[in-house]
Formats: structure tokens, C-alpha cells, sequence
């Protein structure tokens, strides 16, 4: 009798453990094939730096736990993990946005009513030098390929090519179109937005030629721009509420997703696959990369009035958007049509988002 039952449950145990398993790893694979339900994100944090003016681009120095906040006349620089301010850039008239070069320890920002790009050391925060460049630079990056900065010049249609480590003009390049946002993808190709022409301008960051010129059709007027550098996608977003994905190769329109108003900024962080928009709606747009050819919208997050500009940190996967609180539009004028309501002082917030 024991060794009956014995040639009997043994079986049915070894087939109770294949069944077992055999639904485990469905489990699994299913789930690597799903994209989350929802990111998860919500606001943590409230940074309240006050202080009066507008504002522009954020950028996170992940490795220097710093964040950088463009102050019309000075950058703000925020430790993003006490959120205390650490420090100032003075004397940056009209800057857009910020750029470092780790390796030769130096920050720069483009500086639009000057038409210049500073210079500063990134220990101290004290200027180095300055660099004039062509009319109203807006956007800047630095290209770790070429160990160059570029400032993306609206008002003369070009970019400014920087030796970082000398601080010297490289180069100029004629864009065709006004640059909004540009991004590098590591291996010596530069993508910029052309807002006036809905398109997206590539060019080679070492000989500084064109190499193509896309359509953002369906998309019109873009504004942020990123790129996921492992799949070859760039998200494009643009003033019709929409987020257009391109091939970084070939310039093929992947899709058109839907997204908020006012948007002014894209974010994708490679470890969880999201992309992000930030819109002035008051609103953040989450979607995820499911595959490199497939992209859902995950949720769209409430967030604050006029939080259209953001960076994302890539070590606690944090978003950080700035916003203020606004009072009454000026009334409008031909020079003027659709004047921006006003700021009310020391209202300036970084707004946290994270898990």
C-alpha cells in the first residue's frame, strides 16, 4: 500500500510543480510585457525660493546632486536632495538654460539679451569667462562626443559650437528655422527643434553639417524635444497638444500621442521608460515606452498653473517642474497680442514629483 501511494502522489506532485512553474514564468513574461497601470508619481515636495522675475529652463546635475534654476538675471542652484540653495549665478541678462561639462569642471548658460554664453567653475559657482555668440541664445547642451557646447541662437536662426575646455568659438552652423530645444545623442548627431517650421533639424556636431531635415507632422511648433539614445526615438512636443515620436535614424514619424496644454518641456528617463510632458495647463503628461515601435499614456497628473519647464533627476527618478502663482494679463497691444499675466512676487515654486 505505501509503495502504491508513493508511485502515485510522486507524479502528480512532479506535474503540480511543472504546472506551477510553467504559470510562474507566464506570470513573468506577461508582466515584462505589460506597461504599468500608473507611474505612481505624485507631488512629494514643494521648494518655495520666492524671489521675483520669470523663469526658464531646469537642469539636473545627477551626478552633483544639483539642480539649476534659470532666473531670468541669475541661476538659482538648489541641492536637490536637502532642496536647500546652495548658491548663485550672477549675471547671466536673459538666461534660457544651463550646461555642464563634468570632465573639465565648468557650467555654462545661455544668456538671450546679451547674446553671450557664460562661463562658470562648478566647485566655486564664480564666473570664469564669457563668450559672445550669434542673436538670443536660447537652449544650450554639451555634446560629450565633441566636447563642445552648443547654444541655439532664435534670433539668427543658428548654433554656436564651444570647445568646452577653452571656452572658444568652434564654429557656427545656419539652422534654417529658430531653434526651440536640441538634444545629443552621444555619438556625434545634434536634433533641434525648429519651431517656425515644425520640423526637426540633424546635424553632425563634428563637421557641423546638416544631415537631415524632418517633418513633425502631425505635430506643429515644438517646444521640448528629448531623445531615448538606446532605441533611437525622439519625443518631440509641440504646441497642438501633441507628442510626436520619431525615429532618430531616419526621421519616421512612430506616432502622435496625445498631451496637455502649454507644454514647454520633455523628459524620458531610459531606466523606467517613461516620457514626460509638462504642461502649462497645470498638468504632466506620463507615458511609457512599451516597446520602441509602441507608447501608451499612462496618466495625466495634476501638477500647478504655468508648470510648463521641467528636468528629471536620473538617479531617484524625481521631476521637478517651476511655477509661481500669476495675477491679471496686461491688456493686449499690437506689439503685444496675447500678453502673459503677470507674476505675482515671491510666489516662485519647484514643484517635487516622485514614487
Amino acid at each position: 500500500m505505501q509503495s502504491l501511494t508513493r508511485r502515485f502522489i510522486l507524479p502528480v506532485l512532479f506535474l503540480a510543480l511543472c504546472m506551477y512553474g510553467s504559470s510562474e514564468t507566464g506570470k513573468a513574461q506577461s508582466k515584462s510585457n505589460q506597461s504599468p497601470g500608473t507611474s505612481g508619481y505624485h507631488l512629494i515636495k514643494k521648494l518655495e525660493l520666492g524671489g521675483s522675475g520669470g523663469w526658464d529652463y531646469l537642469f539636473v546635475d545627477s551626478d552633483a546632486r544639483r539642480l539649476y534654476v534659470s532666473r531670468a538675471t541669475h541661476v538659482v542652484v538648489v541641492d536637490v536632495d536637502s532642496g536647500n540653495v546652495i548658491g548663485d549665478i550672477p549675471n547671466t541678462n536673459g538666461v534660457h538654460g544651463i550646461a555642464v561639462a563634468s570632465e573639465f569642471g565648468r557650467g555654462f548658460t545661455s544668456n538671450g539679451r546679451d547674446s553671450s554664453v557664460s562661463i562658470f567653475d562648478l566647485k566655486t559657482l564664480q564666473p570664469i569667462g564669457s563668450v559672445k555668440v550669434e542673436k538670443n541664445p536660447d537652449a544650450i547642451i554639451y555634446d560629450s562626443a565633441t566636447r563642445r557646447v552648443f547654444a541655439f541662437n532664435r534670433g539668427s536662426s543658428s548654433a554656436s559650437a564651444i570647445d568646452a575646455k577653452t571656452g572658444t568659438i568652434a564654429g557656427t552652423i545656419a539652422l534654417g528655422g529658430h531653434p526651440e530645444f536640441a538634444m545629443a545623442d552621444g555619438n556625434g548627431t545634434i536634433y533641434a527643434n525648429l519651431d517656425d517650421k515644425s520640423e526637426v533639424v540633424a546635424f553632425d556636431s563634428r563637421t557641423l553639417e546638416i544631415k537631415s531635415r524632418w517633418s513633425l507632422t502631425p505635430g506643429e511648433k515644438p517646444t521640448g524635444l528629448v531623445v531615448d539614445r538606446q532605441h533611437r526615438r525622439l519625443f518631440s512636443v509641440c504646441e497642438n497638444k501633441k507628442m510626436i515620436v520619431l525615429n532618430a535614424d531616419d526621421g519616421r514619424v512612430i506616432t502622435s500621442i496625445p498631451i496637455g496644454d502649454g507644454t514647454d518641456a520633455a523628459g524620458f528617463d531610459p531606466e523606467t521608460q517613461l516620457a514626460f510632458s509638462s504642461n502649462g495647463e497645470g498638468t504632466l503628461t506620463v507615458v511609457h515606452e512599451d516597446s520602441p515601435d509602441k507608447f501608451s499614456v499612462i496618466e495625466t497628473i495634476p501638477t500647478q498653473r504655468g508648470a510648463r519647464t521641467m528636468a528629471i533627476d536620473a538617479k531617484t527618478h524625481n521631476v521637478f517642474l517651476a511655477t509661481a502663482q500669476f495675477g491679471p494679463a496686461p491688456e493686449p497691444t499690437p506689439e503685444r497680442p496675447h500678453p502673459r499675466p503677470s507674476i505675482i512676487p515671491d510666489t516662485f515654486v519647484i514643484l517635487v514629483f516622485g514614487k
